[in-house]
């Protein structure tokens, strides 16, 4: 015989009540109908619940405990009927996005941060990839959307596009490409290049501004690369929202490479057709495009 979970409730009625004719009363049962469910309980536990010997309904010991899990379980199953009536409104079990790492996180957590506030039963994965690694990660774990600099379009692709960034060739201040002007390509050929390596397993995409020299460094991500650039290691490019404040204070400086020391590209939010996005997908991609264009905002101002 499985367990009446209905008998936890009785249990905890009837430890509030301190009776089982003020229990029944609140329960809108017969008291001999409370009673028989406690009995039964203890004849299927094989405990004895309740001291009857007492003139208020008193649990033993043994009966402290059991009531302790019971009401361990009566929430989880509360909490199951609560998330079971999300998600019959349209809220997804899991939400799984795939960010690559030239993109700025401030306005990604901002808009996490947000989901938080609307109360989302949906569980939410973020993972980092770069290069041709976002999108080969978003198709082999199915997720629901990637941010992403690049990728190979397809007929079921959804994209909806955010700020542009712009990316700048940067050196450290003790490099001597520093102090160097109209620097051509085979000049800055010379010098050790720094770059991000593709994070797919098939290493497919290279990035489309590495200069093509034979001294090249690979790192995984942008943390690692703008220490080494610090550190003289070598040149690279690097978003211009993680460099912002080591070039105001001289630590890294902009190369003066006459074929441009800027360019810019525009980042997309995509999702499948294949995967149509529930609630908490929607609202996301609501909440990142309105958090990008805040964070842009707030940059123009600020270079005003």
């Amino acid at each position: 015989m499985r367990i009446d979970v209905e008998a936890f409730k009785v249990l905890e009625v009837l430890v509030e009540e301190g009776s089982f004719a003020k229990a029944a009363t609140r329960l809108h049962k017969a008291q001999s109908a409370v009673s028989y469910q406690v009995k039964k309980l203890e004849q299927h536990l094989g405990v004895t619940l309740f001291n009857r010997d007492q003139y208020r309904a008193e649990l033993t010991p043994q009966g402290r405990v059991i009531l302790s899990e019971g009401r361990r379980l009566l929430q989880h199953l509360a909490n199951i009927e609560h998330l079971a009536g999300r998600y019959s409104q349209g809220w997804e079990p899991k939400l799984e996005l795939i960010i690559d790492g030239a993109l700025p996180m401030e306005p990604i957590m901002c808009a996490l941060k947000r989901m938080s506030e609307h109360d989302v039963p949906t569980k939410i994965q973020l993972n980092m990839e770069f290069l041709g690694g976002v999108q080969h990660r978003f198709e082999r774990d199915k997720a629901d959307i990637m941010l992403v600099k690049d990728y190979r379009s397809g007929p079921s692709y959804h994209p909806q596009a955010l700020p542009r960034i712009t990316s700048v060739l940067v050196v450290s201040n003790s490099h001597p490409l520093a102090t160097q002007s109209k620097i051509s390509l085979d000049e800055l050929q010379q010098h050790v290049e720094l770059t991000i390596e593709d994070s797919s397993p098939e290493k497919t995409m290279r990035d489309e501004m590495q200069f093509g020299g034979d001294k090249v460094f690979y790192l995984s991500g942008f943390i690692m690369k703008k220490n080494a650039l610090a550190m003289g290691l070598g040149f690279g490019w690097m978003p211009d929202f993680l460099i912002q404040d080591a070039l105001k204070s001289g630590d890294l400086v902009e190369i003066d490479f006459i074929g441009g020391s800027r360019f810019s590209f525009t980042p997309q939010l995509v999702s499948t057709l294949e995967r149509p996005l529930g609630k908490a997908g929607q609202l996301f991609t609501q909440l990142i495009i309105e958090e990008f264009a805040k964070a842009q905002g707030q940059s123009q101002s600020g270079l005003g």
